[in-house]
Protein backbone atom coordinates (compact mmCIF):
# COMPACT_ATOMS: atom_id res chain seq x y z
CA UNK A 1 0.00 0.00 0.00
CA UNK A 2 2.78 2.04 0.90
CA UNK A 3 4.30 1.52 -2.96
CA UNK A 4 1.67 3.58 -4.35
CA UNK A 5 1.91 6.81 -2.73
CA UNK A 6 5.96 6.77 -3.13
CA UNK A 7 5.85 6.56 -6.57
CA UNK A 8 3.28 9.37 -6.90
CA UNK A 9 5.63 11.66 -5.00
CA UNK A 10 8.97 10.98 -7.11
CA UNK A 11 6.28 11.88 -10.28
CA UNK A 12 5.20 14.80 -8.96
CA UNK A 13 9.09 15.87 -7.91
CA UNK A 14 10.31 15.04 -11.47
CA UNK A 15 7.39 16.74 -13.20
CA UNK A 16 7.99 19.82 -11.39
CA UNK A 17 11.87 19.68 -11.09
CA UNK A 18 11.21 19.60 -14.92
CA UNK A 19 8.77 22.93 -14.77
CA UNK A 20 11.72 24.33 -12.35
CA UNK A 21 14.23 23.86 -14.26
CA UNK A 22 12.92 25.18 -17.83
CA UNK A 23 11.38 28.32 -16.38
CA UNK A 24 14.68 28.80 -15.05
CA UNK A 25 16.36 28.22 -18.68
CA UNK A 26 13.17 30.22 -19.83
CA UNK A 27 13.55 33.32 -17.50
CA UNK A 28 17.19 33.96 -19.14
CA UNK A 29 15.80 34.22 -22.08
CA UNK A 30 12.66 36.37 -21.62
CA UNK A 31 15.01 38.53 -19.66
CA UNK A 32 16.97 39.63 -23.01
CA UNK A 33 13.72 39.59 -24.96
CA UNK A 34 13.76 36.28 -27.07
CA UNK A 35 10.45 35.16 -29.11
CA UNK A 36 10.56 31.36 -26.67
CA UNK A 37 11.17 32.60 -23.18
CA UNK A 38 9.71 31.79 -19.86
CA UNK A 39 6.19 29.97 -20.60
CA UNK A 40 7.91 28.29 -23.72
CA UNK A 41 10.89 26.63 -22.22
CA UNK A 42 8.70 26.09 -19.14
CA UNK A 43 6.12 24.15 -21.39
CA UNK A 44 8.91 22.25 -23.37
CA UNK A 45 10.75 20.92 -20.35
CA UNK A 46 7.84 20.03 -18.36
CA UNK A 47 6.30 18.44 -21.83
CA UNK A 48 9.58 16.11 -22.09
CA UNK A 49 9.60 14.98 -18.67
CA UNK A 50 5.45 13.83 -19.11
CA UNK A 51 6.19 12.21 -22.03
CA UNK A 52 9.20 10.04 -20.39
CA UNK A 53 7.27 8.98 -17.49
CA UNK A 54 5.09 7.56 -20.02
CA UNK A 55 7.76 4.98 -20.43
CA UNK A 56 9.10 4.60 -17.28
CA UNK A 57 5.96 3.76 -15.57
CA UNK A 58 4.35 2.03 -18.74
CA UNK A 59 3.59 -1.28 -16.59
CA UNK A 60 1.14 1.33 -14.94
CA UNK A 61 -1.04 1.69 -18.01
CA UNK A 62 -0.45 -1.61 -19.73
CA UNK A 63 -1.92 -4.99 -19.17
CA UNK A 64 0.63 -7.57 -18.25
CA UNK A 65 -0.35 -9.45 -21.20
CA UNK A 66 0.01 -6.49 -23.53
CA UNK A 67 3.63 -6.44 -21.55
CA UNK A 68 4.08 -9.92 -22.78
CA UNK A 69 3.64 -9.83 -26.02
CA UNK A 70 4.74 -6.15 -26.96
CA UNK A 71 8.35 -5.17 -26.28
CA UNK A 72 8.24 -1.64 -26.09
CA UNK A 73 11.82 0.97 -26.89
CA UNK A 74 11.69 3.82 -23.94
CA UNK A 75 14.33 5.65 -26.34
CA UNK A 76 11.85 5.83 -29.06
CA UNK A 77 9.63 7.94 -27.04
CA UNK A 78 12.76 10.39 -26.59
CA UNK A 79 13.68 10.21 -30.36
CA UNK A 80 10.07 11.58 -31.12
CA UNK A 81 10.33 14.36 -28.08
CA UNK A 82 13.64 15.72 -30.02
CA UNK A 83 11.85 15.05 -33.43
CA UNK A 84 8.94 17.54 -32.73
CA UNK A 85 11.17 19.63 -30.54
CA UNK A 86 12.88 20.41 -34.18
CA UNK A 87 9.86 21.76 -35.71
CA UNK A 88 9.32 24.48 -32.31
CA UNK A 89 13.01 25.45 -32.75
CA UNK A 90 12.44 25.91 -36.69
CA UNK A 91 10.09 28.76 -35.11
CA UNK A 92 12.00 30.88 -33.25
CA UNK A 93 14.27 31.01 -36.24
CA UNK A 94 13.84 33.58 -38.81
CA UNK A 95 15.82 35.11 -41.61
CA UNK A 96 16.37 38.92 -42.32
CA UNK A 97 18.31 39.56 -45.48
CA UNK A 98 21.43 37.59 -45.11
CA UNK A 99 21.11 37.76 -41.13
CA UNK A 100 19.55 34.38 -39.38
CA UNK A 101 18.45 34.92 -36.13
CA UNK A 102 16.90 32.87 -33.31
CA UNK A 103 19.57 30.05 -33.76
CA UNK A 104 20.57 30.32 -30.21
CA UNK A 105 17.19 30.29 -28.68
CA UNK A 106 16.29 27.44 -30.91
CA UNK A 107 19.60 25.73 -29.19
CA UNK A 108 18.17 26.54 -26.22
CA UNK A 109 14.61 24.74 -26.59
CA UNK A 110 16.27 21.50 -27.71
CA UNK A 111 18.85 21.84 -24.71
CA UNK A 112 15.45 22.18 -22.30
CA UNK A 113 13.95 19.52 -23.95
CA UNK A 114 16.78 16.74 -23.10
CA UNK A 115 16.91 18.24 -20.26
CA UNK A 116 13.52 16.99 -19.54
CA UNK A 117 14.06 13.64 -20.87
CA UNK A 118 16.59 13.15 -17.95
CA UNK A 119 14.31 14.29 -15.42
CA UNK A 120 11.38 12.32 -16.74
CA UNK A 121 13.57 9.37 -16.39
CA UNK A 122 14.86 10.56 -12.81
CA UNK A 123 18.45 10.96 -14.10
CA UNK A 124 18.87 13.87 -11.68
CA UNK A 125 22.72 14.95 -11.58
CA UNK A 126 23.60 14.77 -15.33
CA UNK A 127 19.93 17.12 -15.59
CA UNK A 128 21.79 19.58 -12.82
CA UNK A 129 24.83 19.50 -14.35
CA UNK A 130 22.77 20.22 -18.21
CA UNK A 131 21.08 23.18 -15.98
CA UNK A 132 24.16 24.30 -14.38
CA UNK A 133 25.55 24.31 -18.18
CA UNK A 134 22.52 26.16 -20.19
CA UNK A 135 22.85 28.99 -17.84
CA UNK A 136 26.43 29.38 -17.75
CA UNK A 137 26.46 29.16 -21.70
CA UNK A 138 23.57 31.84 -22.08
CA UNK A 139 24.65 34.13 -19.44
CA UNK A 140 28.42 34.13 -18.49
CA UNK A 141 29.61 32.76 -22.12
CA UNK A 142 27.61 36.27 -23.78
CA UNK A 143 29.91 38.39 -21.49
CA UNK A 144 32.91 35.98 -22.73
CA UNK A 145 32.08 36.33 -26.25
CA UNK A 146 31.30 40.06 -26.03
CA UNK A 147 35.09 40.63 -25.14
CA UNK A 148 36.59 38.29 -27.78
CA UNK A 149 38.06 39.50 -30.90
CA UNK A 150 35.57 39.22 -33.87
CA UNK A 151 34.73 40.75 -37.40
CA UNK A 152 32.01 43.35 -37.57
CA UNK A 153 29.58 42.48 -40.42
CA UNK A 154 27.18 44.36 -41.11
CA UNK A 155 24.73 44.64 -44.77
CA UNK A 156 25.01 48.27 -46.36
CA UNK A 157 22.09 50.12 -48.38
CA UNK A 158 22.28 53.03 -49.55
CA UNK A 159 20.16 55.00 -51.96
CA UNK A 160 21.02 57.75 -54.14
CA UNK A 161 19.16 60.06 -56.29
CA UNK A 162 19.08 58.77 -59.99
CA UNK A 163 20.80 62.04 -61.20
CA UNK A 164 23.40 62.35 -58.44
CA UNK A 165 24.64 58.46 -58.28
CA UNK A 166 28.68 58.02 -57.29
CA UNK A 167 30.85 55.56 -59.42
CA UNK A 168 30.97 51.89 -57.46
CA UNK A 169 34.69 52.52 -57.10
CA UNK A 170 34.22 55.67 -54.95
CA UNK A 171 31.88 53.94 -52.79
CA UNK A 172 34.06 50.98 -52.14
CA UNK A 173 37.01 53.81 -51.97
CA UNK A 174 34.74 55.70 -48.98
CA UNK A 175 33.82 52.48 -47.53
CA UNK A 176 37.44 51.54 -47.37
CA UNK A 177 38.50 54.85 -45.87
CA UNK A 178 36.43 53.61 -42.80
CA UNK A 179 38.31 50.39 -42.43
CA UNK A 180 35.35 48.60 -43.97
CA UNK A 181 35.89 45.56 -46.42
CA UNK A 182 33.46 45.19 -49.13
CA UNK A 183 31.85 42.11 -50.27
CA UNK A 184 28.91 40.65 -52.66
CA UNK A 185 28.10 44.52 -53.84
CA UNK A 186 25.12 44.64 -56.28
CA UNK A 187 22.89 47.57 -57.41
CA UNK A 188 19.29 48.22 -58.89
CA UNK A 189 16.83 51.10 -59.47
CA UNK A 190 14.03 51.73 -56.66
CA UNK A 191 11.18 54.27 -56.60
CA UNK A 192 9.98 53.49 -60.17
CA UNK A 193 13.92 54.39 -61.34
CA UNK A 194 13.46 57.92 -59.09
CA UNK A 195 16.72 56.19 -57.02
CA UNK A 196 19.82 54.48 -57.24
CA UNK A 197 20.45 51.61 -54.88
CA UNK A 198 23.55 50.03 -53.68
CA UNK A 199 23.82 47.18 -51.57
CA UNK A 200 26.88 44.85 -50.22
CA UNK A 201 28.02 43.15 -47.13
CA UNK A 202 30.85 45.28 -45.40
CA UNK A 203 32.92 43.72 -42.44
CA UNK A 204 35.86 45.63 -40.10
CA UNK A 205 37.75 44.51 -36.65
CA UNK A 206 36.15 47.71 -34.91
CA UNK A 207 32.65 47.76 -34.62
CA UNK A 208 33.21 51.76 -34.01
CA UNK A 209 33.31 52.21 -37.41
CA UNK A 210 30.33 51.66 -38.66
CA UNK A 211 29.05 54.91 -36.58
CA UNK A 212 31.77 56.77 -38.31
CA UNK A 213 30.88 56.03 -41.61
CA UNK A 214 26.95 56.39 -40.72
CA UNK A 215 27.72 59.94 -39.77
CA UNK A 216 29.89 60.36 -42.68
CA UNK A 217 26.89 59.54 -44.57
CA UNK A 218 25.02 61.75 -43.14
CA UNK A 219 27.04 64.63 -44.33
CA UNK A 220 26.63 63.81 -48.09
CA UNK A 221 24.14 66.03 -49.67
CA UNK A 222 23.51 63.38 -52.47
CA UNK A 223 22.62 60.54 -49.80
CA UNK A 224 18.90 59.85 -49.72
CA UNK A 225 18.50 57.00 -47.42
CA UNK A 226 21.17 54.35 -46.19
CA UNK A 227 21.23 51.42 -43.33
CA UNK A 228 23.86 49.65 -42.32
CA UNK A 229 22.12 46.79 -40.29
CA UNK A 230 24.69 44.39 -38.35
CA UNK A 231 24.55 40.57 -38.63
CA UNK A 232 24.29 38.19 -36.07
CA UNK A 233 21.98 36.45 -33.96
Amino acid sequence: MNAVPHELLIMLARIFGALAIGALIGAERSFHGRPAGFRTHALVCTASSLLMLVTVYQSHWMTELAMEAIRTDPTRMAQGIMTGIGFLGAGVIFKEGLTVRGLTTAASIWMTASIGILVGIGFWFPALIGTIATLLILSAFRLIEARMPSEFSAHFHVRFRRDAVIEEDRLRSLVGEHGFTVANMHSRLVEGGKLFEYRMVIRSRNRAEGQALARHLLALPDVVEFRISPTGD
